[in-house]
């Protein structure tokens, strides 16, 4: 399950403005790299909606079935809120539906990988 924990207003490539909701999954503990110590944590995703201001703030606290996915995907770069430091991630955090299967970015496969589902669908 994940629980709808804040929104935001957004606005897409058009300039259109929409309503985004923050989902959040279940509590996971993580052991740091720096330190080796435990410490717990949540995965959060964003994701676009099609409700109004009113919906959205009913919605806080509400939950759906589902979970949050942490996904591979191109290189970017990222400012730590904390520290104002500049990393690169190659991952993304998405909500993932029950019963639903992730996506697989064709870009991100390695050639035997594509070779191999090529020759599967022949």
């Amino acid at each position: 399950m994940v629980k709808v924990i804040a929104w935001k207003p957004a606005q897409n490539k058009e300039g259109k403005d929409f309503i985004s909701i923050q989902l959040q999954g279940g509590i996971e503990a993580i052991q740091s790299q720096q330190t080796g110590k435990m410490y717990l944590t949540a995965r959060t995703a964003w994701i676009p909606s099609t409700f109004d201001v009113p919906t959205a703030i009913d919605l806080v606290g509400s939950t759906l079935p589902g979970e949050i996915r942490k996904i591979h995907c191109q290189p970017y770069d990222y400012t730590v809120k904390e520290t104002g430091e500049v990393i690169q991630l190659t991952y993304t955090f998405e909500y993932l539906p029950e019963g639903a299967l992730p996506e697989v970015n064709p870009a991100l496969q390695s050639p035997v990988v594509n070779a191999f589902a090529s020759a599967v669908h022949e």
